[in-house]
């Protein structure tokens, strides 16, 4: 990467304290908390120093600002959901088999990469995956259910299990 593909520490600097405030304030207005804007907008200027390849800002930093950030809120989002359907789980559970702080976490995190797994797949191929791993639908039913021949739901089924093979 060429210092021309990437702005200079002064650059970020005067991008964030121009900035920052907004940022921080537009994050406020979306989440209606402060401590979480706080942390979503340190997360949008983290997430800018980091990237491998980072385009010059422009004449709207805060159009790049607003992207980055909206996809952290979003993220932000689908982690609260799935972790208040697992906690709804949980909480029907005998006290005896209710997984400890750490076990919990560690089972957070995996339902978090099986999501972001599943959202990146094509639709069809994850439609397929989940009427077979969480509707219990034979291949056949679900080549019938999806009006496709039962080797291009096998072929789905490949390439989904591939892909979870892939973060493990």
């Amino acid at each position: 990467m060429s210092s021309a593909d990437q702005p200079s520490n002064q650059h970020i600097h005067t991008l964030y304290s121009e900035h920052h405030g907004w940022l921080q304030g537009w994050l406020h207005r979306k989440l209606g908390n402060r401590c979480d804007a706080a942390d979503l907008a340190h997360d949008t200027f983290l997430r800018l120093l980091t990237r491998q390849v980072v385009k010059p800002f422009g004449s709207e930093p805060r159009a790049l600002l607003t992207h980055i950030a909206k996809g952290l809120v979003i993220d932000r989002w689908r982690r609260q959901d799935i972790e208040r359907a697992y906690l709804e789980t949980i909480a029907q559970l005998p006290v005896a088999e209710v997984p400890s702080p750490e076990t919990r976490l560690l089972i957070l995190e995996t339902l978090m990469r099986i999501e972001a797994l599943l959202r990146e797949l094509p639709t069809v191929t994850r439609d397929t995956f989940m009427l077979s791993q969480i509707e219990g639908l034979t291949y056949a039913q679900i080549a019938t259910r999806l009006g496709v021949s039962l080797i291009t739901v096998k072929r789905h089924m490949r390439a989904a299990f591939i892909a979870c093979l892939s973060v493990a």
